[in-house]
């Protein structure tokens, strides 16, 4: 009786022994237009152990890819795609170079900062005054995630910095809104979804 581990090792153990012994009867047929015959049936059975991938861009590249990788790249046939090389198969991926921008405060996010500049570019007094309003209660927002206490003051320094001073709402009347009140407003929002969702059913 012979087990699994004393037979030749798997290059892709997820198609299978029998696969990988059709793979192999392929590779020993002598007769090149018949060698091309065994490999596509060999594909469609491939496809159908994995019907749920046939949606997946390039499916049937991917599974001519696979069949080269389990003949060890010596199954002689014209493919009908350019198959990954064996070379390539352990070639370590190019280094990604991670976006690190220049931000001098990182805890209110890049988003935020743009969010700024189109504050500083509105024109009409009212939109403006509204927009930097929401502008600054975000800044809040983020701000408390990190630290537990701030008051509007800070908020207003730091926008002043975002917008190159351009946005300057230091010595104005202006309350944002208190966190706990935040927090409040959403608990009665995410209620009200519930009880809609409750009168539905």
């Amino acid at each position: 009786m012979e087990y699994n581990t004393q037979l030749k090792k798997l290059a892709l153990p997820e198609y299978g022994r029998n696969i990988q012994n059709m793979v192999d009867y392929c590779m020993a047929i002598p007769d090149r237009n018949e060698r091309k015959r065994c490999a596509d049936s060999i594909i469609n059975i491939m496809g159908n152990m994995f019907p749920h991938l046939r949606d997946v861009n390039d499916f049937k590249h991917i599974l001519w890819d696979h069949l080269a990788i389990m003949s060890d790249f010596k199954l002689d046939i014209d493919y009908p795609y350019e198959v990954v090389r064996k070379e390539d198969l352990n070639t370590k991926p190019g280094k990604i170079e991670y976006s690190r921008p220049d931000m001098e405060y990182r805890h209110y996010g890049k988003t935020l900062e743009k969010m700024v500049k189109i504050a500083t570019e509105i024109e009409n007094p009212k939109e403006r005054e509204q927009f930097i309003l929401l502008v600054a209660t975000h800044m809040k927002k983020s701000y408390i995630q990190w630290n537990k206490d701030v008051d509007d003051l800070k908020i207003f320094i730091d926008l002043y910095d975002l917008s190159g001073h351009k946005i300057d709402i230091r010595n104005s009347d202006i309350r944002l809104p208190e966190m706990k009140d935040l927090g409040q407003r959403n608990n009665n929002n995410n209620n009200g979804k519930k009880n809609n969702q409750q009168k539905k059913k």
